[in-house]
């Protein structure tokens, strides 16, 4: 039950972003779901070995690389999901702020 009410969550997260980037486009909510659905996996997966193979930037950077790293994972999953699209990289890494911050203020609301 929590899974599906994470994806639900997720889905409203990258919708309420798309409504409030211009850069950032979803067809429908069914895409949303769809779009934290491929975050999710994106973030398990392939996320963990490009930071552990960018931990000195990140180190150098004082974690600040990371955001580098999340705007490249928005912009993956922007190539292979149809109806979501990202205009540039500066796009991504917003859309993977707003959605940290609504995510943040749903978690805290669930808890």
């Amino acid at each position: 039950m929590k899974l599906i009410i994470n994806l639900l969550v997720n889905g409203f997260a990258v919708f309420v972003a798309d409504y409030f980037l211009t850069g950032v486009t979803v067809d429908s909510f069914l895409t949303a779901v769809i779009v934290g659905v491929g975050l999710g996996i994106v973030n398990t997966f392939i996320k963990p070995i490009v930071l552990f193979f960018t931990l000195p930037f990140n180190l150098l950077t004082l974690g600040l690389f990371t955001l580098i790293v999340n705007g490249l994972m928005v912009l993956l999953v922007s190539a292979f999901v149809p109806g979501f699209a990202v205009l540039s990289f500066g796009w991504a890494i917003v859309f993977s702020i707003v959605l940290w911050a609504v995510n943040l203020v749903f978690n805290s609301l669930t808890k």
